[in-house]
């Protein structure tokens, strides 16, 4: 592997071939960058083009050429026009900070303290960029995946994919909230830095954002797949229909001729027949000759549609699995719960208010709902609707779970 010497000698590399970088780097999802594009960009200069490749600045297979990946990965990082989402990066800083923290506690030389206070100030600012960076990328993906994926399997897939990528960086989320807030609190005690203390107020906001961020994301997951579950319902009877009439049944095992006989739209009606015909004469002058044409490729198109209809569906087509649970509906729940309050409130002053996570815990959804999802939907709710509860300093206990009593603000 080349090894560059110093920073002008990469900086003048990349000078030299900036147009074909730029043009290289544009395509880089396209199809392979041709040998002879490349040397045009270059003015035809054979020398130029084989010196980027023996520094490793671009590589050549066969007639192509493509970027390395270290060059790739530079400057898709500098542009931000990466769209994977890397958790591996934020587990591997995390674990960066405990190894820096705990030379810290064991250094003497106060020097050499700063120097390790410093790393941790920059690795806490590589944490808040990664974290902000998964989630934008993130919500784009889910976007993406749903409007412009063609086949509803590999949607499927993809969007439960990015919902346990979606897991991840809120478990890594809540693993730098730890280590800020109890794990290393020993740490944060003795180095009394200001902008040390500035960057972890900046970053715990900015985790905050991302965290009301991931809430919507699953939101959207689970409406786009509700929405591609009711569209697989749809092909689902269309497949039926086609089932039906494929083996002559349509009419005798559904209502298909009482439909059709109360259906008067422009669509139904078909094509009125033509009123006129040609007269031989007219077939035979050159006048008529475009017509002829033009109605002989209409024929070979009609053929040519016929022989790629698809055959009957098979029995194992016909089987739908089930997609995705419904999805509970925050606003209704907190209005509920806000109204029952009132209400008691109303019926019986003295009366105490019941906390958010008890009434929850007992509370009938449409749907089967674990314990698990209750205080997951507990968290949410505080977050997304701190305005209409009051968070008390009175704390509750139930079965495993320790959790701060919320009442109507």
């Amino acid at each position: 592997m080349y090894v560059f010497r110093s920073i002008h000698e990469i900086t003048s590399t990349i000078a030299a071939a900036k147009g074909l970088l730029t043009e290289m780097f544009e395509k880089r999802k396209s199809l392979s960058f041709r040998y002879s594009d490349a040397l045009a960009l270059l003015k035809d200069d054979e020398n130029r083009l084989k010196l980027l490749m023996e520094k490793e600045v671009i590589r050549q297979n066969g007639n192509f050429v493509e970027l390395d990946a270290r060059f790739l990965d530079f400057f898709e990082l500098l542009l931000e026009a990466n769209e994977d989402i890397n958790t591996a990066a934020i587990d591997e800083n995390i674990d960066f900070l405990h190894e820096l923290m705990d030379y810290y506690d064991k250094e003497q030389i106060a020097s050499r303290k700063e120097s390790y206070v410093r790393n941790i100030k920059m690795t806490f600012q590589k944490i808040a960029r990664t974290t902000i960076r998964n989630v934008i990328n993130l919500q784009s993906s889910i976007d993406h995946a749903f409007k412009h994926e063609p086949t509803y399997q590999i949607k499927i897939a993809k969007l439960e994919n990015l919902d346990k990528k979606r897991i991840n960086i809120q478990r890594l989320i809540d693993t730098t909230e730890n280590l800020i807030l109890h794990e290393e609190r020993q740490f944060f005690q003795q180095a009394t830095d200001e902008e040390l203390q500035r960057i972890l107020l900046e970053l715990r906001s900015e985790l905050q954002l991302s965290a009301h961020s991931l809430i919507r994301a699953q939101q959207d997951i689970i409406n786009y797949l509700n929405q591609i579950k009711s569209q697989v319902i749809l092909v689902e009877k269309i497949r039926k229909v086609k089932y039906l009439h494929d083996t002559f049944e349509l009419r005798s095992r559904s209502n298909l001729a009482e439909v059709v006989s109360h259906e008067h739209s422009v669509l139904m009606e078909g094509n009125p027949p033509s009123s006129f015909k040609l007269s031989v004469g007219y077939l035979n002058s050159d006048e008529a000759r475009p017509v002829i044409l033009k109605v002989l490729k209409n024929l070979q198109m009609r053929d040519a549609v016929r022989k790629n209809e698809a055959g009957a569906f098979s029995e194992e087509d016909m089987e739908i699995p089930s997609l995705y649970e419904e999805v509970i509906d925050l606003d209704e729940t907190a209005g509920n719960y806000l109204q029952a309050q009132a209400q008691a409130k109303w019926n019986n002053e003295k009366a105490e208010p019941e906390d958010l996570f008890s009434y929850l815990m007992r509370y009938s959804f449409k749907r089967e709902v674990s314990e698990l999802e209750r205080t997951t939907l507990f968290c949410q709710m505080v977050s997304l609707y701190e305005n209409q509860f009051r968070i008390s300093e009175q704390s509750g206990i139930y079965k495993e779970y320790e959790y701060a009593k919320v009442y109507p603000a």
